[in-house]
């Protein structure tokens, strides 16, 4: 039977000027290979840890499988309450003004805070090399993404983000480590920023998601340390490897976060039960090999491209954006084709920028195949 119906004519334009994923494509690349060494994927390579995996099927056996409330499991947002104020010093409770969320991963959290802050024609201003979804969601709230240059050293910092607000600012977004150059602020960077926005009355939201890939002797510093007029935004699919499983939350001022849960309730209506209580406990688990692992496979980027590109050393997460030399007289979007010829597969700068100069390796991938695909690229980009 064939339809009748014209559907390109009922599509909202929204959806109609939202590209498929530029890393879905890289994606459709590997499905055109034999074995390729994937370096394209954001996503850890290592299994859920074995203490998660056992709350989990626990969780599933013991019936926690149906809704729970909007807000999260309440054990959950006491790990998630007590962690944060390890980290920051916020105190929660009846007296206080901030409180928190489970949500269906960071993305859940995002969206959600864009759809709570942002009414058609508002602005946010976002990093540009940015992560794919931030101006998206602009998009889908009806607002404009203004985009804050970070070239050449792709650090976010106040004097870059105050000549960007105007009176229709509503949020800044920071992304500390960042994806995709790995960047992470320093402190006083951080402090700068938290300050700018409470100065303008603006909010600030900092997604935090890489927040525990931290190479040393680097130091993370969250602008919610300055400040609580700050939405933090975190989760756990990166850091426990389990990016199937949905599991973010967001903490900030009161006000927000019930006007975010208000949005949740009606739409993702709560984080995937069983997981929730699988995280509890997460917080007790030693991430320092996990830590350790990744920065050696930092070095072996730095060692291998740091020579042949311009490179800035990544201190945080598990990207790097090395910039596609001159002499080769293409763009990112070309680099990778070579790359994939090669059946090494990277993502072009413009997925994540305004410009596409770049590309993104993501180190998140088996030593020996790392190694190998480093090699080729080198031999690309010599």
């Amino acid at each position: 039977m064939t339809s009748s119906i014209d559907i390109e004519r009922l599509l909202a334009p929204r959806v109609q000027d939202i590209e498929t994923s530029g890393i879905r494509r890289a994606w459709a690349l590997a499905a055109d290979r034999v074995d390729p060494i994937n370096l394209s994927i954001g996503q850890p390579d290592f299994p859920v840890p074995d203490a998660l995996k056992v709350a989990a099927i626990a969780a599933i056996e013991n019936n926690h499988n149906g809704y729970t409330q909007t807000n999260g499991d309440p054990a959950l947002l006491a790990s998630i309450e007590k962690k944060i104020t390890n980290d920051v010093g916020w105190t929660f409770g009846d007296e206080s003004s901030l409180s928190a969320m489970v949500t269906s991963g960071t993305a859940g959290a995002l969206t959600l805070a864009y759809l709570a802050i942002l009414a058609p024609g508002d602005e946010i201003i976002i990093p540009d090399p940015y992560f794919v979804i931030y101006p998206t969601l602009a998009r889908i709230a009806e607002a404009k993404a203004v985009f804050c240059d970070t070239y050449p050293n792709f650090r976010m910092t106040a004097d870059r983000i105050e000549p960007l607000i105007t009176s229709k600012t509503k949020a800044v977004l920071l992304n500390s480590p960042g994806n995709p150059t790995g960047t992470v602020l320093q402190k006083d960077e951080v402090e700068a920023v938290a300050k700018l926005c409470r100065e303008r009355g603006i909010l600030l939201i900092t997604d935090e998601i890489y927040d525990e890939f931290i190479f040393p002797p680097t130091t993370y510093t969250s602008p919610a340390t300055f400040s609580e007029d700050v939405l933090v935004i975190r989760g756990y699919s990166k850091t426990y490897g389990c990016t199937g499983w949905r599991l973010g939350y967001a903490a900030g001022p009161s006000r927000l976060i019930d006007e975010m849960s208000k949005l949740q309730q009606q739409t993702f209506v709560c984080a995937p039960a069983p997981m929730q209580q699988a995280a509890i406990n997460a917080y007790d688990i030693d991430l320092r090999p996990t830590i350790e692992r990744f920065a050696k496979r930092r070095d072996m980027v730095i060692d291998a491209l740091g020579d042949v590109t311009e490179l800035i050393v990544p201190d945080g997460a598990f990207y790097t954006f090395p910039r596609v030399p001159e002499h080769l007289g293409m763009t990112g979007s070309e680099f990778i084709l070579k790359a994939a010829e090669k059946n090494v597969l990277v993502i072009q700068g413009n997925v994540f920028s305004l410009k596409d100069t770049h590309f993104r390796i993501s180190f998140a991938a088996q030593d020996d195949r790392l190694e190998e695909g480093l090699a080729i690229l080198r031999s690309l980009l010599a």
